[in-house]
């Protein structure tokens, strides 16, 4: 294991120093956006228009790196989202945001999607496990460091743009230096939705719901903390903790789906997320401790509802399907978060800011009566047949072949070294 981390140590680095420029950004953009006074409209529109430029990046990045090599393409993208990082304090005008968010979003999505395909042709069907465990933590470590990086200076200030800039650009540099031979080209993720929902419809409606649900408060969560009269620092601590309540529930969660009804469980925890939503709309002016406790309970809830849905569709697909469908669900997620600004930042116009937890609470409940309604239309899978639950980031599809559960002539140990193409596995 200790070889293999060695092995991958340029790529992982990357990854930390771009999620942590990238952690920053998210938190920073509405916040500085609301102080300016751009509409809840041209906030939401932001983030909308950031998950369409990830959802064209993760269809052209195979394309580019296939025309110019892994280095050249990574090294354009990071380039163009470390420029637009900084055109962001150079142009204060909200259409202008609106557009460089699309092209951060096809640039991270872009480079994301590099490193991972990168780190999955070093692991091994031995240790891609372990290796996808110390990717996760990198993960939400950096982007817990990002939100940290938030309180070092006024959001006003020039500094903090130039500082995600930065970050974006040194990830470069690993990358860059890397003697790792490059990885085979990267396959174009493509959506069936007829054939995923064929898999399992409650999987298909639930990432929807994560997307929606998720998407919202990613864009608002900070214009929100900030209508409470909150500081900067505070903002930054209640995402912080959102995350934090993420990644804490992710083990007892999985834990219980892989014994009890996948349903179920999926059922309990939407509630509790809406449940929880309900709660930050009602108590998170009364004190900051009952803000942070509130939204350590939702992320705790509403976080790991992407890794049960797509656990519950791998348990109705065939081995050889679960790269494409895991692959098909996360484009399910990004079409919902394109949708989720859209719709909730009409309601807060109309109902205040903290509708928008009223609204993931709708959204959450919905979800819930799905849930019901396919309880009866298909017999639960025995615990002894299930795959087990694994916490997969929800990032780009290359990550879904460094998934244990994924069919292992996917994985370069597998492969004859004279061979261009994995056994059995047609050309791309």
């Amino acid at each position: 294991m200790r070889q293999a981390i060695v092995t991958i140590a340029a790529l992982l680095l990357a990854t930390a120093i771009l999620m942590a420029g990238n952690g920053l950004q998210i938190t920073l953009l509405p916040l500085r956006a609301n102080l300016e006074g751009f509409s809840l409209n041209q906030i939401g529109a932001m983030l909308s228009v950031y998950f369409f430029g990830y959802m064209v990046g993760c269809r052209i990045t195979p394309i580019l790196v296939r025309n110019v090599g892994h280095v050249r393409a990574f090294t354009a993208l990071a380039s163009i989202a470390s420029a637009t990082a900084l055109i962001h304090a150079l142009l204060l005008k909200p259409e202008a945001w609106i557009v460089l968010r699309g092209v951060t979003g096809l640039c991270l999505a872009g480079v994301t999607m590099i490193i991972e395909s990168w780190i999955n042709e070093k692991a091994t069907n031995r240790n891609r496990g372990q290796v996808l465990s110390v990717y996760r933590i990198i993960d939400l470590g950096a982007s817990i460091a990002g939100q940290a990086l938030l309180t070092l200076a006024d959001p006003f200030a020039f500094s903090l743009f130039a500082l995600a800039s930065i970050l974006i650009s040194l990830s470069l540099v690993p990358v860059a230096l890397t003697t790792s031979p490059v990885p085979r080209p990267i396959p174009t993720a493509h959506l069936d939705l007829r054939k995923l929902m064929a898999v399992s419809p409650l999987a298909v409606g639930g990432v929807l719901t994560v997307g929606l649900a998720n998407s919202a408060f990613w864009g608002m969560g900070p214009v929100f903390v900030q209508a409470q009269g909150y500081a900067v620092s505070i903002v930054a601590l209640f995402m912080s903790a959102v995350i934090g309540g993420g990644a804490l529930a992710q083990w007892p969660v999985g834990w219980l789906s892989d014994r009890f009804d996948r349903r179920k469980v999926i059922i309990v925890v939407t509630a509790l997320a809406a449940i929880s939503g309900l709660a930050l709309s009602g108590v998170g002016a009364s004190s900051q401790l009952s803000l942070l406790a509130a939204g350590m309970a939702f992320g705790a809830f509403a976080m790991p509802l992407w890794g049960l849905c797509a656990a519950h569709a791998n348990d109705h697909c065939e081995a050889d399907e679960y790269v494409e469908t895991s692959a098909g669900l996360l484009l399910v997620f990004a079409i919902g978060a394109v949708v989720g600004p859209l719709v909730v930042t009409p309601l807060m116009n109309i109902f205040g800011v903290g509708s928008m937890f009223y609204y993931t609470a709708a959204v959450h409940a919905s979800l819930l009566l799905f849930g019901l309604y396919r309880l009866p239309k298909r017999a639960a899978v025995a615990p002894e047949e299930k795959e087990h639950y694994i916490d997969v980031p929800r990032t780009t599809p290359a990550v879904f072949e460094l998934d244990p559960r994924a069919p292992e002539d996917l994985h370069p140990d597998d492969w004859d070294e004279e061979e261009q193409e994995p056994p059995n596995r047609p050309a791309d």
